[in-house]
């Protein structure tokens, strides 16, 4: 078939990036024509796609959003394919990959009444809306239950437009043979001893993934604990503030942030314990890659991937409504708990045998399974 993959920016290290890599390049493996639309691309671009990229300007993101749809949507008038696939929310889409949580929760749950009278959720809610309506058509391949659900509550989406994957995490993240040598490696490259402890946090959007609560646990520890902890920080977005606040809760000395990397695993092998007490996150591919790694997590309970984390036993969930003084308390314990091995044992048998590797192939197989695109679908 010919398919179209939309999606609003690549760059190399965001999870829904990866994902849509995976997808695609299975798709092309299995021989259908693969384009790709988007504002900007960063980093190579795989061999065997065909690459649009359709700058556009504005001011704001909705505007930007606005002209880039439009100029994807001329171009599939021109050029048709057989399934258009989306990896953001947009009308025209015969399949959405459904990385991003429910916005219309969010903005009824947690946004102002005069929120909702702007022109950002006017455009959100009205292309969620597009994708999820109960008079649309879109399949929609889903990456968490708990939102399956609440789209389901905002838009009565037919179930059996609603296909829920399982999760995908990719089998170069599982723990090597070598994993304890790699170990040594790594800390001897940046200078930790086995008497330190390195928390780990992994994830671009520092805000949403809870990096100020994750630093005001860090400087909570007790002085003797403090002093032979390190918190790694790896995603892309800006620091500055996150250095402020550490400065002044007299940790900066601690932390080091890194931006975007290809050798996560290392850094998973290396640390002690993977930190994610995000605010919301509709999975949490890192929290699989780090159990799959063997690595004890802290995580929040509104992960959508926190319930695998409490299923293998591979560490501590802070349960809603979040409290700091329980996050605070849970990092010291598991810093220099004697469950530590036990975490790590549990996580490396659930790994074995548990159903999280297969997401890509699934997804691509209700592509597949889409059928032919109708001729009127491009001029919605």
């Amino acid at each position: 078939m010919k398919l179209a993959f939309i999606l609003f920016k690549y760059f190399p290290f965001g999870g829904l990036q990866r994902d849509f890599i995976r997808i695609a390049g299975i798709c092309h493996e299995r021989g259908h024509q693969v384009r790709v639309y988007c504002m900007a691309w960063e980093g190579p671009q795989p061999e065997g796609f065909d690459i649009r990229i359709l700058p556009a300007s504005g001011f704001a993101a909705t505007t930007r959003n606005a002209r880039f749809h439009e100029q994807v949507m001329k171009s599939l008038q021109a050029e048709p394919v057989d399934q258009v696939v989306g990896f953001n929310r947009m009308p025209g889409l015969d399949v959405y990959y459904a990385a991003d949580t429910c916005f219309e929760e969010k903005a009824q749950k947690q946004r102002s009444w005069l929120y909702r009278q702007t022109e950002r959720y006017r455009q959100f809610s009205g292309w969620e809306r597009e994708v999820f309506g109960a008079d649309k058509i879109t399949r929609v391949l889903l990456i968490s239950a708990i939102q399956k659900g609440l789209f389901k509550l905002y838009y009565r989406t037919q179930e059996e437009r609603m296909f829920l994957l399982p999760p995908g995490i990719a089998r170069d993240r599982c723990r090597p043979e070598n994993g304890d040598e790699i170990r040594a490696e790594f800390r001897q490259e940046f200078g930790l001893s086995d008497d330190d402890r390195l928390v780990l946090m992994v994830g671009s959007g520092f805000r949403t993934k809870g990096l100020d609560r994750a630093i005001q646990a860090l400087a909570s520890l007790p002085e003797q604990q403090k002093k032979r902890t390190r918190f790694f920080v790896i995603g892309q977005d800006k620091p500055k503030a996150f250095l402020q606040q550490a400065r002044k809760q007299g940790v900066s000395e601690h932390i080091t942030f890194f931006s975007g990397r290809d050798d996560v695993p290392r850094f998973l092998l290396g640390a002690d314990v993977l930190i994610h007490p995000a605010y919301n996150e509709n999975t949490g591919t890192v929290l699989l890659e780090a159990l799959v790694a063997g690595l004890p997590v802290l995580v929040t309970d509104v992960c959508g991937y926190a319930a695998y984390i409490d299923e293998a036993k591979a560490g501590k969930l802070i349960k809603s409504p979040f409290k700091q003084d329980e996050l605070n308390r849970a990092l010291a314990e598991m810093l220099d708990s004697p469950e530590r091995q036990q975490w790590q044992q549990n996580a490396l048998a659930y790994a074995a045998d548990a159903d999280i590797y297969d997401m890509p192939l699934r997804a691509v197989e209700v592509i597949e399974a889409s059928g032919e695109r109708g001729t009127d679908a491009v001029s919605e």
